[in-house]
């Protein structure tokens, strides 16, 4: 009841507007208890691993293992993870998400991340407020469209949370997730987004929030170098999504068990993590290292530490090294058993991309290239070509470099990294783990708007079967009570042997000598196409097109006929819903 007085209460706007700021209030809150249970987990592994290198190793696998046994014992084995599964709730499941993944991707997130796990917290930061948007809307009797804009703004304020970033949390909602959007949504999701940042910037502390005072200004000069950047963090990217998938396909093929993937992806993972500690956890650590020129010390505690060190050469292309290696250390924390996601890998990625890019310039000594800001631009371009998010990676780094000087250079790596990236790997990292699992879901907005559709929806009963044993007098007695210029062949078991159509016949009707002597079955025609109910509608207009014709006849699982689905009926749901 008490839902339903609210809404009669309030205007559907003001509904939006105050909903906006209770899933950002949620959702911010619940993101800052998620970072500052993973920053002090960490500070603490790391002050023990100065002293116990074999804290590295062992440490993530205790992680993993207990998100394993959190997801067995406590989620029954039920947890979607990655982004892509909000994604297909939004496609698929009418923008509802299940009520426990307020708390399942935290607690999960935090064990794996938390105990060094090579992954970030912001995919589930982005599912979790994206539950906390889906269930408040739940509460109440609204709509598909207003269930999603408030899962989206739960997500805006997540990442806007995590970085003190409202504009690029508001940005990552319209690119990644709303497909469909329109201007009135900008305000709830700047709403939600500011509340998440508020959330942030009156709890986090300076140290646990990710942002950067050493960027330089903007030297023209330097075009050249942030053009070739660009194509650098294009192909890098290209490399992460493929390397990442990979690794998922060999680990699913190889070992049948979860817990020989779980024993198998933890001793690979520490292994690398004892060779390159920078890969221990989400690597913003890391990232300060390399943006405040401290290149030397993201290699503190590894067991080839004054192997890399020994030349300028060598150090460059460690750091080279450890931003190719990323996407395996994330995929084995991933596959293994833990949970996360690829937001903050991605950007240790453009950081160690960036900063040898411009370290191994300046040994070259042809000429002085700003380090940091290499460092900062490349975290863009990785971010941009992996999530296929320009403007999001464009103003999270201007955001967490507190102004725009580097918005010039940031556009241009941006959107030759995004280019090449789409170029080569038409979809991004998420809706390649989403068509694995779909292959049906698309991502344009037109074929979003076909997606929604069911066939179920469009079967039209109103045919007049004819059998196949009758001869033409019954197929002209059916004519005489259809409407319809098309007539199904079915037989005793309602199976489908053809179709009729009246344009091919007209000339016989009118000779009544034929109606005894030709049979329906000499006059039927096979179907060029056949629908299932269980056809994707893009599927179905794809038939369509092919066929040329405007009705096609829809069967059963078993092969039964069930009726025609009209094209032109398609296409007026699909322009209705369109100007809705």
């Amino acid at each position: 009841m008490a839902p339903g007085w609210l809404l009669r209460k309030v205007s559907s706007r003001q509904f939006i507007l105050i909903g906006a700021i209770a899933v950002g209030l949620w959702a911010g809150l619940t993101a800052v208890l998620l970072k500052v249970t993973v920053h002090y987990l960490q500070e603490w592994l790391v002050s023990l691993s100065y002293s116990n290198n074999w804290i590295f190793v062992v440490s993530p696998a205790l992680g993993i293992g207990a998100t394993y046994l959190f997801v067995k014992l406590v989620l029954k084995g039920d947890l979607a993870r990655g982004t892509s599964q909000v994604l297909f709730a939004i496609a698929k499941k009418s923008s509802f998400l299940s009520r426990k993944e307020i708390f399942s991707h935290a607690v999960t997130s935090a064990l794996t991340v938390g105990m060094g796990g090579s992954a970030g917290l912001e995919s589930p930061i982005v599912q979790t407020g994206s539950a906390i948007g889906s269930t408040f809307a739940s509460i109440f009797p609204v709509g598909y469209r207003v269930r999603t804009l408030l899962l989206a703004c739960g997500a805006a304020a997540g990442i806007a949370t995590a970085f003190n970033a409202p504009i690029a949390g508001v940005l990552f909602a319209i690119e990644v997730l709303l497909v469909d959007i329109s201007a009135s949504a900008f305000i709830p999701l700047l709403i939600a987004g500011a509340t998440g940042a508020l959330c942030s910037k009156i709890i986090l502390a300076e140290g646990i929030l990710f942002s950067f005072k050493h960027a330089q200004k903007f030297n023209y000069h330097n075009v050249p170098y942030y053009v070739v950047l660009g194509i650098v963090c294009g192909l890098i990217s290209v490399f992460y999504v493929k390397s990442y998938l990979a690794v998922e396909r060999i680990f699913h093929v190889s070992f049948r068990s979860n817990l020989t993937r779980l024993l198998a992806g933890s001793m690979l993972l520490g292994g690398l993590i004892l060779l390159m500690p920078a890969l221990f956890g989400e690597g913003y650590a890391s990232i300060k290292l390399l943006a405040t020129l401290s290149p030397d010390k993201i290699f503190g505690g590894s067991v080839l530490q004054n192997f890399f060190l020994q030349s300028p050469w060598i150090l460059g292309a460690a750091i080279f090294l450890i931003g190719i290696t990323k996407s395996f250390a994330v995929s084995l924390t991933l596959n293994s058993g833990g949970n996360g996601g690829n937001f903050a890998p991605a950007l240790l990625v453009g950081a160690c991309v960036g900063f040898s890019f411009a370290f191994l310039i300046n040994t070259t000594s042809i000429t002085t290239l700003p380090a940091a800001n290499f460092c900062l631009v490349a975290m863009a371009g990785t971010l941009t070509g992996i999530f296929h998010a320009p403007l999001t990676g464009i103003f999270l780094i201007a955001e967490i470099t507190g102004g725009y000087d580097l918005i010039i250079p940031l556009m241009i790596v941006a959107a030759i990294s995004v280019s090449i990236s789409r170029y080569l790997s038409p979809k991004s990292l998420d809706e390649e783990k989403l068509s694995q699992s779909d292959g049906t879901l698309t991502f344009s907005k037109e074929a979003h708007v076909l997606s929604e559709f069911s066939a179920k929806n469009f079967v039209e009963k109103d045919f007049a079967p004819v059998h196949i044993e009758s001869n033409l007098r019954g197929l002209t007695d059916a004519v005489a009570h259809s409407k319809r210029n098309v007539f199904p062949v079915v037989n005793d078991r309602g199976s489908l042997h053809g179709v009729i159509n009246l344009e091919d016949v007209r000339e016989m009707m009118f000779d009544t000598s034929l109606y005894d002597s030709i049979l329906v079955k000499q006059l039927m025609q096979k179907p060029v196409e056949v629908i299932t109910v269980e056809d994707d509608m893009n599927i179905i207009m794809e038939k369509f097109d092919k066929s040329g014709v405007w009705n096609l006849p829809v069967l059963d699982e078993h092969g039964k006929y069930l009726g025609f689905i009209s094209k032109s009926r398609i296409l007026s749901n699909y322009r209705e819903r369109l100007r809705s």
